[in-house]
């Protein structure tokens, strides 16, 4: 490949479909006994679950003066109630009480989002509720796979979503930010391969007979006790609309067949990520690492978890000092070299699923749908 000069991405592109899934929160931060507020694409969102478990997702603005709902508290199966004049919501969105009178005012409601519990998470669409389809929500199996164990944490990124998509799809940076614990010389050595269809990315690379990172030596060791040696080393990055990256890695015994599909002699990770944004200089990006050996070790497991929260908290410094910079040139033109082969396909998706949401034709189609024509 060659330079791919300016073009494609610039410091103002920084907006989000709203027809897409995204999540909200882990699904054991929400329960049927609290609360929780969150802001999903710029929506402004209550989260709770009914008595029988069921997630709800309502407008947190209540329909009489705007109060927080998520300042109010959980009553009956299923409801919420505002707190500062106690009118009553049910999980669709409709008002069932109002203080001081018997008549409900047939216009009172706030909006229901749809909200989908899957891998692990609760998942909400913001924006046309008419094309919620579930089957759009991105594929994160191994997080609720017996063949994998891990976990992970959510970090609230001060910088635009879209630069946290750029981060992982180029992992060269390891080299630099992550010279500690990941990265290595190879990394910007090594050859890659890019594919992509309509609504995925997939970045490939292979490091073959290189000596392990500290990262990968230790975990060599935790499943193989004495490891020395060269290794094998892959990242194959899979992004899928909107914003979620699931990325398979790991390291194998030099020359045991890793490459060929044989990873018996060595040890595989997915680093899952899913970002959504909050506004356009804020997101939250929910992560874990999932491995598929000892799996019975929780041991493994939380120093995993603590091992990858460093190293993410080293991108997370990064990309607050990018979000500033970028503030600071708003006009700037980003420029793109090779390794950003796979963020700019990444780029190009969202904008075109932008574009799709505004055409004109989409808001006469739903007149259209609305009148029979």
């Amino acid at each position: 490949m060659t330079d791919l000069g300016p073009g494609g991405a610039t410091a103002k592109n920084m907006q989000f479909p709203l027809d897409a899934w995204y999540v909200a929160a882990w699904d054991h931060e929400v329960t049927s006994a609290a609360l929780t507020a969150r802001t999903i694409a710029g929506k402004s969102m209550v989260l709770y679950r009914t008595d029988e478990g069921r997630p709800v997702a309502l407008a947190d603005a209540c329909w009489h003066r705007l109060a927080p709902l998520s300042m109010g508290k959980r009553v009956g199966s299923d409801q919420v109630q505002c707190p500062y004049h106690g009118l009553r919501y049910n999980s669709a969105g409709r008002c069932t009480s109002m203080p001081s009178q018997d008549t409900i005012n047939p216009s009172a409601m706030v909006a229901s989002f749809p909200v989908e519990q899957r891998y692990r998470f609760l998942w909400v669409w913001p924006g046309d509720p008419t094309l919620a389809d579930p089957s759009l929500i991105a594929d994160m199996s191994q997080m609720d796979s017996p063949d994998w164990a891990g976990d992970g944490r959510t970090i609230d990124v001060q910088a635009n979503w879209l630069l946290v998509l750029d981060n992982l799809m180029d992992l060269t940076h390891e080299e630099f930010v992550h010279s500690s614990s990941i990265g290595q010389d190879e990394l910007s050595e090594a050859g890659f391969d890019v594919t992509h269809d309509e609504r995925t990315v997939t970045v490939s690379r292979w490091m073959r007979g290189i000596d392990p990172p500290p990262f990968w030596r230790k975990n060599m060791r935790d499943r193989f006790p004495g490891f020395e040696g060269k290794v094998d080393r892959w990242q194959i990055i899979h992004y899928e609309a909107p914003g979620t990256i699931c990325i398979d890695v790991g390291v194998a015994e030099a020359g045991t067949g890793a490459p060929e599909g044989d990873r018996s002699r060595g040890v595989n990770g997915y680093v899952m990520n899913t970002m959504s944004p909050v506004d356009e200089r804020s997101a939250l990006y929910f992560w874990a690492f999932m491995r598929n050996y000892c799996l019975d070790s929780q041991l493994i497991t939380t120093q995993l978890r603590e091992g990858v929260h460093g190293v993410f908290g080293e991108d997370e410094a990064m990309l607050t000092a990018q979000q500033k910079a970028i503030d600071a040139n708003p006009d700037h033109e980003f420029y793109n070299l090779n390794i950003d082969a796979g963020g700019m396909w990444v780029r190009r998706i969202v904008q075109r699923m932008i574009e799709t949401e505004r055409a004109p034709s989409r808001g006469f189609d739903a007149f259209a749908a609305g009148t029979g024509r």
